[in-house]
């Protein structure tokens, strides 16, 4: 069980917006050079600007599908150093948004694993927050064979950060099964999850864990996923989407390169826990 005293939260002293806010998830379906993810990603955030979003996510490994999973630890990134971090924070500053890096590979304690760590940018193109990913995906099921493990180093902390948009909650893809992650964060308005589900357990389950976590947690997921077929020959389930805290699909995107757009509204968020307040209501011992 996570420690909720644990819980890495930054507070970035800004003055929290009122009245809906415009999201939005980005699609993709990355392939193995960084400099074509890296344009494309910048295509789809500008589209998301126009139309308003203040506040992006993009995908897991937005940045980098390779042809074998150790491609990702060949180009994997000092801390606050490398073309995907300057990216990142550029663009944020650029298009005046706050930005969810998915996930990139960092550099890790051992020389062939990454840590598979999502970044948070501020809009003046300052990194306020890191999540490395806990949970390492593993499946044999047929022919598909996953192991993460193999080349990436799990992350040990809970992240949460403080933000104008509300208190946002960091996850990335595989976690989305483990409800106690999302609790550990304590009382968060906003849950995001980029993810690479493969198409198998996309169909099974991708829709039912990220409608359960908004409603369990009364909160939005924001769940930017990888979406189509990679030239590695791996196929990504997509179906990016946006969920309020009632479970409701405020938008989607099933396939392809895309943007999901879809307003947040804080005050709708506080009524709905005012009439249902669920989270005061936990019992965490026996009677």
């Amino acid at each position: 069980m996570f420690d909720n005293s644990a819980v890495r939260d930054t507070d970035t002293s800004r003055e929290v917006k009122s009245g809906p806010i415009r999201i939005a998830a980005i699609q993709m379906s990355a392939g193995p050079k960084i400099a074509g993810n890296l344009e494309e990603a910048a295509r789809l955030l500008e589209i998301a600007a126009a139309q308003g979003a203040k506040l992006a996510a993009l995908p897991e490994y937005f940045c980098i599908m390779g042809m074998e999973d150790a491609d990702k630890v060949a180009v994997r990134e000092q801390v606050d150093s490398g073309p995907i971090q300057e990216f990142l924070s550029n663009i944020a500053k650029r298009l005046g948004i706050w930005l969810v890096g998915g996930s990139i590979p960092l550099v890790s304690s051992r020389p062939d694993k990454v840590r598979n760590s999502c970044l948070v940018y501020d809009d003046q193109g300052k990194q306020v927050a890191r999540y490395d990913k806990i949970h390492l995906f593993g499946l044999e099921l047929g022919n598909e064979r996953y192991a993460e493990e193999e080349t990436i180093e799990a992350g040990c902390g809970v992240v949460a950060l403080k933000t104008p948009f509300g208190r946002i909650g960091l996850s990335i893809c595989y976690d989305l099964r483990f409800p106690e992650l999302y609790r550990s964060m304590g009382q968060v308005d906003i849950i995001f999850a980029p993810a690479a589900f493969t198409a198998t357990t996309g169909k099974a389950h991708w829709e039912t864990l990220i409608r359960a976590r908004a409603i369990e947690n009364l909160a939005y997921v924001v769940a930017p996923a990888q979406g189509g077929y990679h030239i590695n020959g791996r196929e990504t389930h997509g179906d990016s989407m946006i969920v309020d805290p009632w479970g409701v699909i405020l938008n989607r995107l099933p396939r392809g390169a895309g943007v999901v757009i879809a307003e947040i509204n804080p005050e709708y968020q506080a009524s709905l826990r005012n009439s249902l307040p669920a989270l005061n209501h936990r019992i965490l011992h026996h009677c």
